[in-house]
């Protein structure tokens, strides 16, 4: 009789510590995603559909890219959905992250006050724009959080030969509708992808000043947490969101996910089907 009860009492304390200790829930899967990707509304078009369609529930956690990354680095998300191509790359090569692929695009701008002080509106050399505003000594707000966008405006700035700095350059440390919000207040010009910017242009008094440069190709991927390193992560869940939207069906909805009649994302796995 006292063999049965240490036997009971050890299983059902291998149960209690194994469900506080690290059995992973299958049911949910854990996306770190941009706050750009976020604030575009897209992902509100798109998880609802999967999470009909298969048997999961996807918690999103939107932060800066650097953040998203760092996050599955450390083996607290399933997948992330990011927009930095060398460090996305270098993740994978390092062994943290697996089955990275191309998901979508946009394009970066530049936007500022309407009075345009730098001179830069209709410019579409990245390097000139950035100059100018440096010449003017016209304020520019970073996201200064290593986010995606962070990345890019830092690479345009090294293409200038600018090394960003003095009371003119404030970084903000917040992330991009909060930077838009930041640079409509102080009349100041700031780095921003479009998606973001289609969202929030009726709520910031900025314009659109610099675009259409090759160098502002801003391209989205994903990538699961390896499962040879991280045997608790949601492998199984990743890799159906993984499969699920870069699956034409997907693919078609983000190619036709539009505010106000324009297109936010453009679709890189498939080609982007006939709605007519």
């Amino acid at each position: 009789m006292k063999r049965i009860l240490y036997k009971t009492a050890f299983l059902l304390f291998t149960f209690v510590t194994g469900t506080c200790t690290g059995m992973a829930d299958t049911s949910f899967i854990n996306l770190a995603t941009t706050t750009s990707t976020d604030n575009s509304g897209l992902l509100d078009i798109l998880l609802p559909v999967f999470e009909k369609d298969n048997a999961y529930k996807v918690k999103v956690i939107s932060v800066g890219t650097g953040k998203a990354l760092r996050l599955l680095r450390e083996g607290d998300v399933d997948v992330v959905l990011v927009h930095a191509r060398s460090a996305e790359e270098e993740l994978v090569a390092d062994g943290y992250g697996v089955n990275r692929r191309d998901v979508m695009y946009n394009d970066f701008v530049l936007v500022g006050p309407d009075s345009d002080p730098a001179n830069i509106r209709g410019t579409a050399d990245a390097s000139k724009a950035l100059s100018r505003i440096v010449a003017s000594k016209s304020l520019f707000i970073s996201r200064g959080d290593t986010s995606g966008t962070h990345k890019k405006e830092l690479q345009l700035w090294e293409q200038a030969g600018i090394k960003p700095q003095g009371q003119w350059y404030r970084e903000a440390g917040q992330g991009m509708g909060k930077v838009l919000q930041i640079a409509g207040e102080l009349d100041a010009y700031t780095l921003t992808d479009r998606g973001t910017w289609l969202a929030y242009r009726n709520k910031v008094p900025l314009v659109i000043v610099t675009e259409s440069d090759e160098r502002l190709f801003n391209p989205y991927g994903i990538i699961a947490a390896n499962p040879a390193r991280y045997p608790d992560a949601n492998h199984s869940g990743a890799m159906a969101l993984i499969n699920w939207i870069t699956s034409s069906a997907a693919q078609n909805m983000i190619g036709t996910f539009t505010i106000d009649e324009q297109r936010l994302f453009v679709p890189m796995h498939h080609q982007l089907r006939s709605t007519k």
